[in-house]
Order: C-alpha cells, then sequence, then structure tokens
C-alpha cells in the first residue's frame, strides 16, 4: 500500500513538474518569437537620425528624441522620489515602529494591498490629485509622482524583506560597541542590505519605464514637437509614442514601432545594467 502511494505521489511530482517546465519553455518560445519579430523590422530603421530627429506625421521623418527625452526625465524623477522615500518607509516599519501597533500593522496591510492594484487606478489618482488639485498640470513632475506612486508598495516591501535578511548578531555586536542606533542602520544594515533592496529596485524602475496607462489618464501627449527642458513642461514617453505609432494605419508607423521598442529595451536593460553593477559591487563588499 505504502509503495502504491509513493507510486502515485511520484507520478503526480513528475507530472506537474512536466506542466511547469512546457509552460516555462512555451513561454521563453513566444518570447523570442516576439523579440525575433521585433528586431527583424526594427533593425533595419534604427540609425542617429531616428534617435536625433522629433516625431512626424511623415513615417520616414519620424523620430523618437521627444520620447526619449520625456522617458529619462520621467524616470529620473521617479526614482529620485521613490526610492529615498519606500527605503525609508521600510527602515520606519522595521526598526522603529511598534510591531504590536494596530496602526502598525494596517500600514503593512495596506502597503501589502497596494502593490497589487492596477496602473490604471494610479493614473486616476495622479489626475485627481497632482494634476487638479497639487494643479502641476500635464507636465513630468504629475507624471513622475505618479509612477513613484505605482512603484513604491514594490519598493517598500521588498526592502522590508532586505532589511529582515540582516542577522540579528550583527546589529547587537553594534550596539555591545556602543554604536548608536542610527550609525548601526547607517553603517551595518543597511550596506548588509543594499544588494536586496537594488533588486526590488529594479524590478520595480523595470515597471515603471514601460508603463503607459496611468500617464495616459494623467494627459501624457502622443506628439510632443519639442524637447522637454523642465519637470513643468508637457511631455512624451516611448510607451506612448510606440502606442501611437501603432494605431497608425500604415505600416512603416508600424515598422518605426518596433523600432522605438527596441530603443526601450536598450534603455531599459542599461540602467538594469548599472544598477546590477552597483548591487554586486556592495554584494562582494559584505563577503
Amino acid at each position: 500500500m505504502e509503495k502504491k502511494l509513493i507510486r502515485r505521489r511520484r507520478l503526480k511530482n513528475a507530472l506537474f513538474q512536466g506542466a511547469l517546465i512546457s509552460i516555462i519553455v512555451f513561454s521563453i518560445l513566444i518570447l523570442l518569437l516576439l523579440l525575433y519579430q521585433v528586431f527583424k523590422v526594427g533593425l533595419s530603421h534604427l540609425s542617429l537620425s531616428f534617435i536625433t530627429s522629433m516625431p512626424s506625421r511623415f513615417a520616414a521623418r519620424a523620430g523618437i528624441a521627444s520620447a526619449l527625452a520625456g522617458s529619462i526625465w520621467t524616470i529620473s524623477l521617479t526614482i529620485l522620489f521613490a526610492i529615498p522615500l519606500g527605503v525609508g518607509t521600510a527602515l520606519y516599519l522595521e526598526e522603529y515602529a511598534n510591531k504590536k501597533s494596530w496602526f502598525t500593522k494596517i500600514l503593512e496591510i495596506n502597503i501589502a494591498n497596494l502593490a497589487g492594484v492596477p496602473a490604471i487606478v494610479y493614473g486616476m489618482l495622479g489626475l485627481a490629485v497632482f494634476v487638479r488639485f497639487l494643479n502641476f498640470q500635464r507636465s513630468i513632475l504629475s507624471g513622475a509622482l505618479t509612477l513613484a506612486l505605482l512603484i513604491l508598495p514594490v519598493i517598500i516591501v521588498a526592502s522590508q524583506e532586505a532589511l529582515k535578511s540582516v542577522p540579528s548578531t550583527l546589529k547587537e555586536g553594534s550596539y555591545a560597541l556602543g554604536v548608536s542606533k542610527w550609525q548601526t542602520i547607517t553603517g551595518v544594515v543597511l550596506p548588509y542590505s543594499l544588494p536586496g533592496i537594488l533588486t526590488g529596485s529594479i524590478l520595480a524602475v523595470s515597471r515603471a519605464m514601460g508603463e503607459a496607462a496611468p500617464l495616459i489618464m494623467i494627459g501624457a501627449a502622443g506628439y510632443i514637437g519639442f524637447m522637454p527642458k523642465s519637470p513643468l513642461d508637457s511631455f512624451t514617453v516611448l510607451p506612448i509614442q510606440i502606442f501611437n505609432w501603432t494605431s497608425r494605419p500604415q505600416a512603416e508607423f508600424q515598422d518605426i514601432a518596433a523600432t522605438g521598442i527596441i530603443v526601450l529595451l536598450v534603455l531599459l536593460l542599461t540602467m538594469n545594467a548599472i544598477a546590477i553593477v552597483l548591487r554586486n559591487k556592495y554584494q562582494n563588499r559584505m563577503d
């Protein structure tokens, strides 16, 4: 009887494992097929003039300069707002807040729930608060603050998990030497948990860079014929510009949309590479 149960369990385990592997392989094949199609169509239009030219109603003259500048502006401000606030909140919850307090428990539950809220809801919130109430208008600042709200719960949760991974013996040893709490946090806790914090931040920023729905809600334009020079300027971003081109009936715009996707991928991978290098640097230092 026990042998039959063991065989049945092994069979179920093998079937489940096979199903998971099949799903993973299928997903990777679809991704590779999409990337192949994008690079096959888009590489032929990729040039310096495409990156430095403004959008146009003629596909041959259309470029991505204003959208690229808008994306860099928006994501830079998003990082500036979201990461310090997210890490600071995580530090408060882990190092200072009373874990038994009802306020702390409600706060942590709400933060965890906000991580799963659809992006369009944050767009509606940004429209009501930043565009209309604070009167930032349909500017880069409004877009950056909206995206900061979008990724803030992810950064907080990831930072909390990274802070929890710090061994208590390290903190106790620091306190035993007479070091203050703040010096222990800045000298022991943060350096040890920084690789985990950067990993969560990378994932959050990558999500923000590809978002279009919340920015459409706050009024990011589909066409901008000038380079944004300040956070209060009107703007567009790469995902919205790509969406604008794919909605055109002309086949030429479909082709340059693929080129825009390549530029977005390069920008995303460059930022991720910088963050990964920083993470590995601090991880090796701690080892």
